[in-house]
């Protein structure tokens, strides 16, 4: 299993840009296909990114494509998620986890960490 430790998160304008990263524990680390998720307030979590073990593909939600870009390091057992552009409407909890499979927008593991919040002003 793999549980993971988020941060980067923070307050910026529209238009502004961060970076998440996401330190993961587990032995198998390297073999997973990691994503990200979020989840903004009265909504449910939802998928925002995904990226292969080897980090040689990623795949997107329609509402980050473009603006947002996954990559990890796995010698440093770490993900990332680089948002530029941000739009309000990107507020939310930040989390990553594995992806259940290759294309699925899914989490693998039931087990969530405490996420990163990330808050989009206007």
């Amino acid at each position: 299993q793999v549980q993971a430790v988020e941060s980067g998160g923070g307050s910026v304008q529209a238009g502004g840009s961060l970076r998440l990263s996401c330190a993961a524990s587990g032995r198998t680390f390297s073999g997973y296909h990691m994503g990200w998720f979020r989840q903004a307030p009265g909504k449910e979590r939802e998928f925002v990114a995904a990226i292969s073990w080897k980090g040689e593909s990623t795949y997107y939600a329609d509402s980050v494509k473009g603006r947002f870009t996954a990559s990890r390091d796995n010698a440093r057992r770490a993900v990332y998620l680089q948002m530029n552009s941000l739009k309000p409407e990107d507020t939310a909890v930040y989390y990553c986890n594995a992806v259940a499979s290759w294309g699925s927008v899914r989490a693998q593991f039931n087990y969530w960490g405490q996420g990163t919040q990330v808050t989009v002003s206007s």
